[in-house]
């Protein structure tokens, strides 16, 4: 065998481990998922009745605090569309640099096929929206699983992994922390104004994890040497 067809086939074998690795972890995640809708669609008993007391206490809370516009600001700035304007953006600045190409590509179709996904999962599963009082704005569409939450988790996430050959230690921390942050005040902004279910938004988040790891997973390693997926220094 000459050593060319034993480097083509060690390519080959490597490339397709990823895409096993990454088949595997969508899977992981997933099967929740999976089984939450399962339950939603079989109107199981006690995930119902919790749903149904979570989303009447949140939103009785918004409305007897006054927090209702300021919900509404925050469900409006986090619309997929907004959401992926501004992380296109960045993928695009991202871009100019010859390094970060292939990471920059990586991004935006995660992203792109991410949000398809979520808009063709709520067909699927075909929950309603809560019932709430007058006085809490009511959400149009199917419920299951939240789009807010997939897109937000996944955007932010998905934004850590392409800028992470270009911060520092501690801006590292930082763009974690706010991955971690601002998708659980959208998650809360989402249960409070009475647009999803607690089981929703959970589903929403595992969801947008999953799509996010599993895309990285089977992307490491194939543009290593384009698209430094490693640090660029020292942490």
């Amino acid at each position: 065998m000459t050593t060319r067809r034993a480097g083509a086939i060690a390519v080959v074998r490597t490339r397709s481990w990823r895409l096993l690795r990454g088949v595997l972890a969508m899977l992981v995640f997933a099967l929740p998922v999976v089984l939450l809708g399962l339950a939603v669609r079989q109107q199981f008993d006690p995930l119902i009745k919790a749903d149904e007391a979570a989303i009447r206490a949140a939103t009785g809370f918004s409305v007897r605090h006054g927090l209702i516009p300021a919900l509404t600001v925050i469900q409006a700035v986090s619309q997929p569309i907004f959401v992926y304007l501004v992380a296109t953006v960045v993928v695009v600045w991202t871009w100019r640099s010859k390094k970060l190409k292939g990471r920059a590509l990586w991004a935006f179709v995660t992203m792109m096929v991410g949000w398809g996904i979520g808009g063709i999962a709520k067909p699927i599963a075909q929950r309603a929206r809560p019932v709430v009082s007058d006085s809490v704005p009511h959400a149009q569409g199917y419920s299951f699983p939240s789009g807010h939450a997939l897109n937000i988790t996944l955007a932010a996430g998905v934004l850590v992994f392409l800028l992470w050959p270009l911060l520092s230690a501690t801006q590292r921390r930082i763009a974690v922390a706010l991955a971690i942050v601002v998708p659980v005040i959208v998650g809360l902004d989402r249960l409070f104004i009475g647009a999803h279910f607690p089981s929703d938004i959970f589903a929403g988040h595992v969801l947008g994890l999953g799509i996010m790891f599993a895309s990285w997973i089977g992307f490491i390693g194939k543009t290593a040497s384009t698209s430094s997926p490693g640090p660029s220094h020292p942490a």
